[in-house]
């Protein structure tokens, strides 16, 4: 059996798609899915306590971590030795997502015995694919992981049939953060293309960036996509009440950001369909 740690949630995500969640034996306090992984201990924690604050709080709190060149996260050096890994997921594209800078080598760097570390960096819909690929391969389920691949790639293809010949596209603004908003980035434009709608300001394949409600209403977006990453749907729903006033004229939606869209890991074509149906295109 293949001893697996994981530090990053679609990681995680991907680990149980693929079968092999048996043999995870760690996780990020983030790992939240499937419920059955929160019995696993958490090899890594947030160094800020964020807990209480609002948006912008965080926001400032983190931007001030990062200018200061601080970790954002703390792992268990002692606890990862005892687990005795053989294979570490974690990820080195977004620095607020999961350990991946010098905490993490420096807790390398104590082990006896040094584990595969697979490096997950998607910033499209076919290197998510690649990534799952790859963490088939380093657990040795590389069957599993392409019919993976397969099955998501049959869902897109059934949004595609219904959005492809559309006469126009749906104008979206899709928020990944609300106070201060930021954009679409990463693979999320190219879901949302799929889906049957067009956002001017998202940013395919390159980091989501801070906006201003100015250049929300100068797109007159129809519909405003409401995904605070690191949020599930409760609080996207509560932080949505709030825009209403802010982009007039639009349908404001929340959706579920750690399910379908801030994790790139198996889910993503169901996010697809998630935003096909608030887009509303037939």
């Amino acid at each position: 059996m293949t001893r697996i740690v994981s530090l990053l949630p679609a990681a995680t995500e991907i680990v149980f798609a693929l079968g092999a969640g048996n043999e995870l034996v760690g996780r990020s306090h983030e790992c939240d899915y499937p419920a059955t992984v929160r019995d696993r201990p958490v090899v890594s924690r947030p160094a800020l306590a964020l807990d209480g604050l609002t948006q912008a709080e965080i926001d400032a709190a983190v931007a001030e971590r990062m200018r200061s060149g601080d970790s954002l996260y703390v792992v268990d050096e002692a606890l990862l030795d005892a687990l005795a890994p053989d294979v570490i997921l974690t990820q080195d594209l977004c620095q607020v997502c999961a350990p991946s800078g010098n905490e993490l080598v420096r807790a390398l760097r104590a082990l006896p015995r040094q584990p595969d570390v697979l490096y997950l960096t998607p910033r499209t819909l076919a290197e998510i694919d690649e990534n799952i690929v790859a963490v088939g391969r380093a657990i040795g389920r590389v069957g599993e992981a392409e019919a993976l691949v397969a099955r998501n790639h049959e869902r897109l293809e059934r949004v595609r049939s219904k959005t492809r010949a559309l006469p126009r596209r749906t104008r979206v603004t899709f928020l990944e953060w609300v106070d201060p908003p930021f954009c679409a980035g990463h693979w999320v434009p190219e879901m949302i293309e799929i889906a049957g709608g067009e956002d001017r300001l998202g940013r395919p394949g390159a980091d989501s960036v801070r906006i201003s409600w100015d250049d929300v209403r100068a797109c007159e977006p129809e519909v405003v996509i409401v995904a605070p990453c690191g949020y599930g749907l409760a609080e996207a729903t509560r932080l949505a009440g709030g825009l209403t006033e802010i982009t007039p004229g639009a349908r404001v939606v929340p959706v579920d950001a750690n399910a379908y869209f801030a994790r790139p890991g198996p889910r993503y074509a169901e996010g697809v369909e998630v935003l096909h149906d608030a887009i509303g295109t037939s």
